[in-house]
């Protein structure tokens, strides 16, 4: 019997190809859509889910079944001898809570990590718990390991629209009329797993110039002499990310850059058009290894 299986869910950005090769587990995330229920990955593709969005469905995420969790956990636990659960960041949703209570049935063969991450964060924790247990560490030192990083990574992004941050109630109409007339543009900080302010500018040249300074200090300050992963973010067209992910390189020369979506559970609060930039530093254990990417 191996030894930990990794289990997470479709919050970290994960592909479907991706966990196949790596032997990621991943538990669909349920959204709903005009009160149609859909689960990402199985049958609700990016490229739909923005067709809903563009074509302005009401659109609201939800946490996996209890059931469905159940399921992923006791097919796990016929090969392997325990389970890390990674759900997405506990400040944004229940599942970590709901996972930790599911987690009391099973006598300490699975460990939930409450690793405050969301998306490009989050799937670097899930591909550095799948090197640790590679490595022979148990769940629940995998578990202490992500939690003593959980805070140390960073996410900057800058929304094309105010339309859907003022869906959500994060901006009133009134700034939102303003801000599209004067060009503002919000640039959002993820720490924690809270998605909160940081910043507003005059169009998307001076959104990407700050968050690349942020980034850029974070590096120098936050995390430096500790190696990093930096990941372009985005929300837009494979052009735009590329040409997104060419300026990030310029900016940090001599970092791999790998290029990610942000996961649909952030996109449906700020909309298309998004870019963002994240960093995460490298745990030790795991040494300096390159995490895969999707692009």
């Amino acid at each position: 019997m191996r030894n930990v299986a990794v289990i997470t869910d479709s919050n970290s950005g994960i592909s479907p190809a991706e966990s196949a090769a790596l032997g990621i587990d991943i538990i669909p995330m349920p959204f709903f859509i005009d009160g149609e229920l859909y689960l990402e990955g199985v049958d609700l593709t990016h490229d739909a889910f923005y067709s809903h969005l563009n074509n302005g469905a009401d659109v609201s995420t939800s946490q996996p079944s209890m059931a469905d969790i159940l399921d992923h956990w006791n097919a796990a636990l016929e090969t392997y001898s325990e389970v890390v659960y990674l759900p997405m960041t506990s400040a944004l949703s229940s599942s970590y809570q709901t996972a930790c209570m599911l987690a009391e049935d099973f006598g300490g063969k699975v460990e939930v990590v409450d690793n405050k991450r969301i998306s490009c964060t989050l799937k670097q924790s899930v591909l550095e718990a799948a090197e640790l247990a590679h490595r022979g560490y148990s769940a629940r030192e995998i578990r202490k390991i992500l939690e003593r990083e959980a805070l140390n990574a960073s996410i900057y992004i800058s929304v094309d629209t105010l339309k859907y941050l003022k869906k959500g109630g994060r901006v009133t109409p009134a700034a939102a009329s303003i801000g599209a007339v004067l060009n503002i543009k919000p640039v959002l900080q993820i720490q924690g797993g809270q998605l909160d302010a940081f910043a507003k500018v005059r169009g998307m040249k001076a959104a990407r110039q700050t968050m690349l300074d942020a980034a850029e200090t974070d590096m120098q300050t936050r995390f430096a002499g500790t190696p990093c992963t930096i990941r372009a973010a985005h929300t837009c067209t494979e052009e735009e990310a590329a040409l997104w992910k060419a300026e990030i390189e310029e900016r940090f020369p001599g970092h791999t850059v790998l290029l990610d979506p942000l996961t649909l559970s952030i996109a449906c609060h700020i909309g298309p058009g998004a870019l963002g930039i994240t960093i995460t530093p490298r745990l030790a254990e795991t040494g300096t290894i390159e995490t895969c990417s999707s692009n």
